[in-house]
C-alpha cells in the first residue's frame, strides 16, 4: 500500500479552475493504477478519472470528460487533476486512490482500489 494526501481543493465560482494534486509515499508508486474519486454527502463515492500505470492510458467519467484532465510525475510521486470549466455540481470531496489493478476496466469501481487519501473539499458556487 502506499499513503496518499490530497491538497489543492477550495472555493471556486462557475467556469473557474482548480489543480488537485496527490503526494504519495513509497518507491513503488509508478507501479500503482491511480484514480481520482468524489463524494457529496449521502450518495456513493462516484468515479472521476484515472491513470493506468501500463500504458498510461486515461479514462474519464462522462460528466468529466473534456473539462477534467488527470495526470502523474512518477519522479515526484505525485497525481495531479487539472479541473477546469467547473460547475457547481462538481462541488464535492474529492479522494485520490491507488490500484494494483494494470487493466482500464478496473478502474471505475471503488473496491478496485487498496490505498485511499483523506480527501480535499472542492465547492463550486454559481
Amino acid at each position: 500500500q502506499v499513503q496518499l494526501v490530497e491538497s489543492g481543493g477550495g472555493l471556486v465560482q462557475a467556469g473557474g479552475s482548480l489543480r488537485l494534486s496527490c503526494a504519495a509515499s513509497g518507491r513503488t508508486f509508478s507501479s500503482y493504477t491511480m484514480g481520482w474519486f468524489r463524494q457529496v454527502p449521502g450518495k456513493e463515492r462516484e468515479f472521476v478519472a484515472a491513470i493506468v500505470w501500463i500504458g498510461g492510458s486515461t479514462r474519464y467519467a462522462d460528466s468529466v470528460k473534456g473539462r477534467f484532465t488527470i495526470s502523474r510525475d512518477n519522479a515526484k510521486n505525485t497525481l495531479y487533476l487539472q479541473m477546469n470549466s467547473l460547475k457547481p455540481e462538481d462541488t464535492a470531496v474529492y479522494y485520490c486512490a491507488a490500484s494494483p489493478a494494470s487493466y482500464s476496466g478496473a478502474v471505475y469501481y471503488p473496491r478496485n482500489y487498496d490505498s485511499w487519501g483523506q480527501g480535499t473539499q472542492v465547492t463550486v458556487t454559481s
